[in-house]
Formats: C-alpha cells, sequence, structure tokens
C-alpha cells in the first residue's frame, strides 16, 4: 500500500495536465494558438520549478529548532537550494523560449537528482520519502519530457 494519501496521488498527477496538454498545442494547434501555448508552458514550467525548490522552504520551516546546532543542511543549503530553482526559472522565461524550455527541464531533472539525496533531512518514515521519491520521479520525467519536445518541436518541426 502506498503511504502517499490518494488525495496527493490525484493532485500530483493533475499537475501533469498542462505539461501535456500544452505540449500536444505547441505541436498540434494552428499559429499563433502554437505560440501562445508555448509560452504558457514555459511559465507552468517555471512554476512547477519554482514550487519544487519552495518545497525546502516549507520542510526547513518545519524543522527549524528541531535538528541539533550546527546541522549544515538547516543552517544554510535548504534555505539556498530553495531559492536557486525559482531564480533559474526567471531567467529561463526571459529567454528563447526553446532554449528557456531546455533549461525547465534541465531544471527539473537537476533537482530530482539533488533533492533524492536531501529529502532524508524531511522525512521521519523511510517509506513515505521513498514513496514520494518514486512519485516526484514520474512527475518529473514526464514534465521534463513535455518540455524537451516542445524545445524540439519548435525548433526543427515548426522552422
Amino acid at each position: 500500500m502506498n503511504p502517499l494519501p490518494s488525495l496527493v496521488l490525484k493532485l500530483a498527477y493533475a499537475g501533469l495536465i498542462p505539461f501535456v496538454g500544452l505540449a500536444l498545442m505547441v505541436q498540434l494547434a494552428p499559429t499563433p494558438l502554437n505560440y501562445l501555448s508555448a509560452e504558457s508552458l514555459a511559465a507552468y514550467g517555471a512554476i512547477i520549478t519554482s514550487f519544487m525548490g519552495a518545497l525546502h522552504w516549507g520542510a526547513n520551516l518545519h524543522t527549524l529548532g528541531n535538528l541539533p546546532p550546527g546541522d549544515r543542511w538547516e543552517d544554510r543549503n535548504a534555505w539556498i537550494w530553495g531559492v536557486i530553482p525559482a531564480l533559474i526559472a526567471w531567467v529561463a522565461l526571459h529567454i528563447y523560449i526553446p532554449v528557456g524550455l531546455v533549461i525547465l527541464a534541465s531544471a527539473l531533472v537537476i533537482q530530482l537528482n539533488i533533492d533524492k539525496e536531501t529529502y532524508q533531512y524531511y522525512f521521519a518514515n523511510n517509506e513515505a520519502r521513498d514513496a514520494f521519491i518514486t512519485l516526484r520521479a514520474r512527475l518529473t520525467y514526464v514534465s521534463a519530457a513535455c518540455l524537451g519536445w516542445a524545445a524540439v518541436v519548435i525548433i526543427f518541426v515548426q522552422n
């Protein structure tokens, strides 16, 4: 049995709808709707990238004061890592859209790999942590694939 509540699973997978729908619109919709879809996909990707970084702030606020003084992760790294994805996402929104989409896809995958190591500080239950990381990996790979696919379509198919 999955230790994550079914509502969490439903909401998490529902969060993929804009990624999949907008990536399809980039490929299949007529101009200018395809370009609007690409802009919307980049914006949604930036929001999710920022959200994934913000999880560290939320978790760190929850454990604030509960870890031994001098814990390097609590003292500095989680706070810094929680902001970096938002900054990357912001930059990605201000450059050529296909490049921004690739940056966002890369950021999500890099975040996943870093977070696999850092979530140990946030979960008291290893089974819940493992279930969340599995869910997170599935969501990340689908999201990154949609962002990457849209970039490929814009660069190679629409030109």
